[in-house]
Parts: structure tokens; C-alpha cells; sequence
């Protein structure tokens, strides 16, 4: 429990920082000049990063070791966290949490493969990865609340400093409770694999995002699409030529692996679409203070405390099914209110749209988790790990760059519009058409099958 404990410090700052920053949009927006494309860079370089090296990192602490790597990661966060609060302009912000994804690609798939590896036994690791699950929940809704305070009271600097002591006493943790422990059969590394995946996933969301600021047809962004789908069908027939590849392409013919993995873009793209839209609408639609506008997303924030453990029990009890069942109807549903909203609707309607989304969201993360490194082989675990927190990343890069083209700028700066709330109500019910599917006893057996291959 001290491992895990340990393990979850840095899980709560990572996926903090993926979602803290939000609130600070609208004043990072005022005191650094930024246009929109600019706000979803500040987001967008940290989850793009995360989930381009998360692979690597999950294989290098396979081979070298997993509590080296993990100290590794949490001194780089911690540097790139100052480095990130002392930022002088936008440029420099961007290529600062840049610096601290990298850190960050080495904290979450590591800790998950230590976890699995303390944790051996199905139903105990079950409870573990739910606890996991919660603070991931917890960590990405509490962001606002936590980021609106520090904003009001310090300034929008101070949702990068407040990492330092954090990753400060989990480096000293590390190094009193964590065991080292490696894969008795590591992973060689994939230069060719590695890049392919970062091209694929950067060129996607820079043609995205920049095809909303300078325009669809110019011939740069198409550049940068046709680059992305040809990077994609070139990692798609390299890797299952290497003997040990980057991406284990073999782990997709499991039907519940590949669910976990488009339930996890999907939820997470609904997340981040979620709390960067709520963070301009709340702020600058109806004027409240940073402060204000994270305390209105407190009751996300409690039902994902609450929810989210309940889940893992509940998968460890009955399965992912029933879970991603109650996830698939609540994040829809709460899209279908959000699209209500506007300057003039009372407090308690917002409020419950918000409550619904929570529920959605706290059901959504163990089922998740517990799927895409259940069946596997331990001495793959960070590579399984690995694709899990990839495909959360990769949704809220998605998230973030797909939303942002639909906002409009008005005097007040940009608010969302209708389609960006249709757009949640479409994640969500990915995530129970993928729940329904990918759950069902044919999948299972797919999963049974592929687990055999693999031992």
C-alpha cells in the first residue's frame, strides 16, 4: 500500500498538470497575448508529448529499471514544473511543458508496471488499479477547482509550483519504498517505431489546430494530414515485421484490449473537450473568476472521488461491462444538457449537467485500466501499461485541438458554441457503443486467445 501510495503521488501531479491549467486559459489568454490556437498549444504540447514518449518510457524502465527511470521522471517534472512557472512569454511556456511531459512520460506507465508487479494477484490488483483509477479521476477534476484557487490568490504561475514539493517528496519516497525490478525479457528499443508514432500523433493535431487559425486548404496543413496518414500505414506494416516492436500490434486482435484502448480516447477526449470549454465559457460567457469557475466544477470533482473506486470494485467484482455501461449513458446524457447552457441559465441546471458528466467520468477510468493490462504478461507490463496511458493522452490531445475549432472569439474572448457540446454527446456514446461491443463473450474470447499467444 506505501508502494502504491508512493506510486499515485506521481499519478496526481501528471494528469493535475494535464488538466489544472485550463482554469488559467482565459488570464494566461490576457497577460501572454495568446489567440486560441495559442491556449490549445499550452495544453496540447504537455498531452502530445505524454503520449508520443510513453511507449519509450515504459520500455526503457522495462530494461533498466523501473524505480530508476521513475526518480528520473519525477526530477525532470519537477524542473520542467519551475522552469514552466518562471515562463517569460507564450513560446516559451509551450516548450516548457514540453520538457515537462517528458518527465511525466516516465511516471505514469512505470508506476503502473511497478503496481502490477507488487500487486499479483487478480482480485487485489483489481482493488489496486481502482484505486489507481480514482486518482486519476480525481487528480484530472480536481484540476480547476485547484488551479482557480491558486490563480485568484497567486497568479496563474503558481499551478506549476505547487509540483515542486510534490514530485520532491515522491522522489524520496521512491527511493525508501520502491523495490528496483526489470522485465526478465526487456524490449528491444524502435527508433523507427518511436518515430512514427510521434509524427503520426503531431502532425494530426498541429494540422488540427492550425488548419482552425490559418485555414483548411493551405497547402501546409494538408502537408501535415497526408503526413499523418502515411506515417500511420507505415508504422501499421513495420512494426509487426520487428520481432519485438514498439507497438505490440498483436495486442489489438484482443477485442477488449482494443475497446480499452478507443474507450480511453474517446473519455478523455470528451474530458479535456469537457474542461477546456467550461474553463472559456464559465469565465468569459458569464464572467465569473478563475476561482469561481473551478468551484463550480467541484461536484464533478467529488462524484469522481466517489465513483471511481466504487468502479474498480464494481470491475473486479462483475467485469468492465457494467461500468462502461453506466459511463456510456451518463457522458451523453450530460452532453445532451451542456447543449442547454447558455450566459442566462441558473446555477443548479449547470450544476447538475456538471454532476452527470462526474458520474460518467467515474465509471469510465477503472474498466479502462483493468482491461488493457489484465491477460497480458507481466514482463510486458510497462508496454501494455503504456498503450492504456497513451490512449488517454492521445483523446485529450484530440480533445483539446478539435474543440478549439469550434469556439468563436467575442469582446469578452473565445466561448463555446453548440457543435463543441455535440461533440461530447458523440464521445460519449463511442464509449458505450465500444462498452457494449468489446465487452460481450465473443470479445472475451479473443482476449483468452491472444493471452495464450502471447505466453
Amino acid at each position: 500500500m506505501a508502494i502504491l501510495l508512493t506510486c499515485c503521488l506521481s499519478l496526481f501531479i501528471v494528469n493535475l498538470d494535464a488538466t489544472v491549467v485550463n482554469v488559467a486559459l482565459p488570464t494566461i489568454h490576457r497577460e501572454l497575448d495568446a489567440p486560441v490556437s495559442g491556449l490549445q498549444w499550452v495544453i496540447d504540447a504537455y498531452t502530445l508529448v505524454l503520449a508520443g514518449l510513453l511507449m519509450l518510457s515504459g520500455s526503457t524502465a522495462d530494461r533498466f529499471g523501473r524505480r530508476k527511470v521513475f526518480r528520473i521522471g519525477l526530477v525532470t517534472f519537477g524542473v520542467a514544473s519551475t522552469l514552466c512557472a518562471l515562463a517569460p512569454s507564450l513560446g516559451w511556456l509551450v516548450g516548457f511543458r514540453m520538457l515537462q511531459a517528458i518527465g511525466g512520460s516516465m511516471l505514469n506507465p512505470v508506476a503502473m508496471s511497478i503496481i502490477t508487479n507488487t500487486f499479483t494477484e487478480r482480485a487485489e490488483r483489481a482493488r489496486a488499479i481502482g484505486v489507481w483509477g480514482g486518482v486519476v479521476g480525481i487528480s484530472s477534476a480536481l484540476g480547476p477547482l485547484l488551479g482557480g484557487a491558486l490563480v485568484d490568490s497567486v497568479s496563474w504561475r503558481a499551478i506549476f509550483w505547487i509540483n515542486v514539493p510534490i514530485a520532491l517528496v515522491a522522489v524520496i519516497l521512491t527511493g525508501i519504498l520502491v523495490p528496483e525490478s526489470r522485465a526478465a525479457r526487456p524490449r528491444r528499443f524502435d527508433p523507427v517505431g518511436q518515430l512514427l508514432v510521434i509524427l503520426i500523433l503531431g502532425s494530426l493535431t498541429f494540422g488540427i489546430i492550425e488548419g482552425a487559425a490559418q485555414g483548411w486548404g493551405r497547402p501546409v496543413i494538408i502537408g501535415c494530414f497526408v503526413l499523418s496518414a502515411a506515417s500511420l500505414v507505415v508504422l501499421l506494416w513495420y512494426e509487426p515485421r520487428r520481432d519485438q516492436p514498439l507497438i505490440e500490434v498483436g495486442f489489438f486482435r484482443s477485442l477488449p484490449f482494443s475497446g480499452a484502448t478507443l474507450i480511453a480516447i474517446s473519455a478523455f477526449a470528451g474530458l479535456s473537450s469537457f474542461l477546456f470549454l467550461n474553463a472559456l465559457y464559465l469565465q468569459n460567457l458569464r464572467g465569473m473568476t478563475p476561482f469561481e469557475a473551478g468551484l463550480y466544477t467541484l461536484p464533478m470533482a467529488a462524484l469522481t472521488a466517489i465513483l471511481a473506486p466504487l468502479s474498480g470494485r464494481l470491475v473486479g467484482h462483475r467485469g468492465p461491462r457494467p461500468s462502461l455501461i453506466i459511463a456510456g449513458i451518463a457522458l451523453p446524457s450530460a452532453g445532451v444538457l451542456l447543449c442547454l447552457l447558455n450566459e442566462h441559465t441558473p446555477s443548479w441546471q449547470v450544476i447538475i449537467s456538471y454532476v452527470v458528466f462526474g458520474i460518467g467520468f467515474g465509471m469510465v477510468n477503472a474498466p479502462i485500466t483493468n482491461t488493457a493490462v489484465s491477460g497480458m504478461p507481466r514482463s510486458q507490463a510497462g508496454v501494455a501499461a503504456a498503450t492504456a496511458s497513451t490512449s488517454r493522452q492521445v483523446g485529450a490531445s484530440l480533445g483539446v485541438a478539435i474543440a478549439g475549432t469550434l469556439v468563436i472569439d467575442t469582446a469578452h474572448g473565445p466561448v463555446p458554441t453548440l457543435p463543441n457540446w455535440i461533440l461530447i454527446i458523440a464521445f460519449g456514446l463511442l464509449v458505450l457503443a465500444l462498452g457494449l461491443f468489446t465487452t460481450g463473450r465473443t470479445a472475451r474470447a479473443t482476449a483468452a486467445k491472444i493471452a495464450d499467444r502471447l505466453d
